[in-house]
């Protein structure tokens, strides 16, 4: 009898395609961010917030922060599963991940809308 443990395992072409969206958008808010600077050499603290009072800046920016936060689960997950192996100092390792990209999110949310 075989016995099996679940570890939270998840394969195949949705963690790759998550990948790969993510880091679309990641390349797409980079792109965007750089030629906005590059047009802007007189960056000074009026035009960044006057930039960021846009919500559709808020909106993308946001967006590439969730992008950032779940490539980097997907990433630390897969780290993880491969080299961890005691099945509880995973768990706690995972639990860890979370609980911090969860208070980034909200931290990004409050910095994004507190201005």
């Amino acid at each position: 009898m075989v016995n099996r443990t679940v570890v939270g395992a998840h394969y195949g072409l949705r963690d790759w395609l998550i990948q790969r969206v993510t880091a679309g958008v990641m390349a797409l808010g980079t792109l965007a961010l750089a030629v906005y600077v590059m047009l802007h050499p007189d960056l000074g603290y009026d035009r960044w917030t006057g930039l960021f009072s846009s919500q559709a800046v808020r909106a993308f920016a946001l967006l590439f922060l969730l992008s950032l936060f779940y490539h980097a689960w997907v990433g630390m997950r897969d780290i993880v599963m491969d080299y961890v192996k005691p099945t509880g100092m995973r768990l706690t390792i995972h639990v860890l991940v979370v609980l911090t990209l969860l208070l980034y999110t909200i931290w990004s949310v409050q910095i994004l809308w507190g201005m």
